[in-house]
């Protein structure tokens, strides 16, 4: 299959795929809007429906994020910019296309993007892979002594 091919069958994808998250995102506010409506009887449904609203917000969120990037690609596509890395202006791969239909740059250029943006943060030299316990003194405590309930 020719890059010209794999572009307009990708474009199908990402048609199918906005119009998918655009049904979502009518679904998600429609259902927030119908649960505001109903009162709840007591204090922990009103704490459920909190923590539920927050959860279909944040879900909202992401969904927002993604519709935005495929939007862009189309109009990439529009263009006749799709698959050019807005960093070096070179080809994107058609690996990294197919994995990600939305990227706008290579992995070189977006590893560079991600590095610089990791050397703007404040804690961008924090060694995460171990961590202090300040209630032992000095004591050691590995990323794998951490249990995590996710139940």
């Amino acid at each position: 299959m020719s890059r010209k091919d794999a572009i307009l069958s990708m474009r199908q994808v990402l048609v199918k795929r906005r119009d998918a998250l655009r049904n979502a995102l009518a679904g998600d506010l429609s259902l927030l809007k119908e649960l505001r409506a109903q009162t709840s009887g007591d204090m922990v449904d009103a704490a459920l429906d909190s923590v539920q609203d927050e959860i279909s917000s944040q879900l909202a969120e992401v969904e927002s994020r993604e519709l935005s990037s495929i939007e862009y690609a189309l109009e990439r596509m529009r263009s006749g910019h799709f698959g050019t890395c807005e960093g070096c202006g070179m080809g994107i791969p058609m690996a990294r296309l197919n994995a990600l239909p939305y990227a706008t740059c290579c992995i070189k250029c977006q590893r560079e993007a991600e590095r610089q943006g990791a050397n703007n943060g404040s804690s961008s030299d924090v060694d995460w892979s171990r961590l202090l316990d300040s209630s032992n003194g000095d004591s050691e405590l590995s990323i794998n002594d951490i249990e995590l309930d996710v139940s």
